[in-house]
């Protein structure tokens, strides 16, 4: 009788996902999602941090991914190169994945390590150059250009800038709007508001931001326009919410305390499910000078919350003024304040914006939208450029 042998199927392709560090963030809990949620038989994942991760890689729920960091000191730190060199070589994936800036160029070393495919996305402008006009920035963007074989910047904004001011050639570029999860970010029901509000007194109008304390956040003037909102406002119960942490936390208490806002604005720390925390929200506000597609206005719209924002940036793209919240110019604490107390005065308009601003994440950007792109991406690329795509078996295996 003739043997029968029995042979093991072929693995996925591994993507490796390459970012600066796993911590919250609107663009980790992107990368997070994905990971969950994409197929398990259609692509594995790795994560590798330039620098290190926290608890917040917790939320990787998906069996079988490996973590990685590499402790990048500051400055150029050749020796990560070859760091990242050799454990793409043992990895062997078909894909690698950069996020933003303080990523990109390790493509070059992707490349050099035989890593048949190459992606790199942008969330965002540096904050250090929220225009994106830093003349040695742009350079090293075009220089690596060559080296990756789709961009994907979040937002047209994004890819206009990309094309016309950093001079990447059109057809390496491809738009992937960011998706966010209808399911888990849904308006709050009347049992939820009472169990998730950020105050005691119900009628109080709770104004809630969701970021980093950093300065291309710009905190600083939401804190502005609130003191300027009270006094606009005296008769009205209002609170303001700051959930987050970042380099400018002493700083921004500072300044609640010089503008008598204690017990009426709240530094609330970050939050590991920020879904929780927007129900209990009226209105989502975002000061920033400078964003891509920022997640966490994903979320709010998704939960019925109307948004007042900095025109800047996707923002204009995702938000129609006058219909889904309002916009306003960046740094500019009165025009704020006076879109605030718009939706204060008008409670029936806050919940009209809020319900539009559902509508139109449910049709444009969903999970499942945002997913399904990355997967054409990755299986186009892999189509074009291995010539067994199905399966990419590292050496350890």
């Amino acid at each position: 009788m003739a043997a029968v042998i029995h042979s093991t199927p072929p693995l996925p392709p591994l993507v490796v996902h390459l970012i600066y560090r796993l911590d919250i963030g609107g663009l980790e809990t992107l990368l997070v999602d994905t990971i969950n949620r994409m197929p398990p038989e259609r692509y594995r994942h790795a994560v590798v941090c330039l620098t290190d991760y926290t608890d917040f890689a917790q939320r990787i729920t998906r069996p079988g991914v490996e973590l990685f960091a590499l402790h990048k000191p500051p400055g150029q730190a050749l020796g990560t190169h070859a760091t990242l060199w050799r454990l793409l070589r043992r990895l062997r994936p078909a894909i690698l994945h950069t996020y933003n800036l303080g990523c990109n160029e390790y493509a070059v070393t992707a490349l050099a390590a035989g890593v048949p495919v190459r992606v790199h996305a942008e969330h965002g402008r540096d904050a250090g150059d929220p225009q994106g006009l830093n003349r040695k920035h742009n350079l090293l963007r075009r220089a690596v250009s060559p080296c990756i074989d789709r961009i994907v910047p979040v937002s047209r904004d994004l890819r206009d800038w990309l094309e016309n001011v950093v001079g990447i050639a059109p057809n390496r570029l491809q738009v992937i709007d960011n998706g966010v999860d209808t399911e888990r970010f849904q308006p709050a029901s009347a049992t939820q508001l009472s169990a998730e509000s950020w105050t005691d007194e119900p009628d109080t109008f709770v104004i809630g931001s969701v970021g980093r304390l950093q300065d291309v956040k710009d905190q600083a003037t939401l804190i502005d326009a609130f003191a300027l909102l009270r006094n606009m406002l005296p008769n009205e119960a209002l609170r303001l919410v700051l959930v987050g942490d970042g380099p400018l936390r002493a700083r921004l208490a500072e300044r609640i305390d010089a503008a008598g806002l204690q017990g009426s604005a709240i530094l609330a720390g970050p939050r590991a499910d920020v879904a929780p925390a927007m129900r209990g929200f009226s209105l989502f506000a975002l000061s920033s000078i400078a964003e891509g597609t920022p997640v966490t206005m994903l979320e709010a719209m998704a939960s019925g919350l109307p948004v007042v924002s900095t025109a800047v940036g996707g923002i204009p793209d995702l938000v129609q003024d006058g219909v889904m919240g309002t916009l306003v110019p960046p740094a500019n604490p009165q025009a704020l304040a006076e879109a605030l107390a718009g939706y204060v005065r008008d409670r029936a308009l806050a919940r009209s914006h809020g319900a539009a601003g559902r509508a139109h994440v449910e049709r444009r950007y969903s999970m499942r939208a945002m997913l399904g792109a990355y997967l054409d991406l990755y299986d186009g690329l892999c189509q074009s450029k291995i010539k067994s795509h199905k399966a990419i078996t590292p050496c350890a295996e």
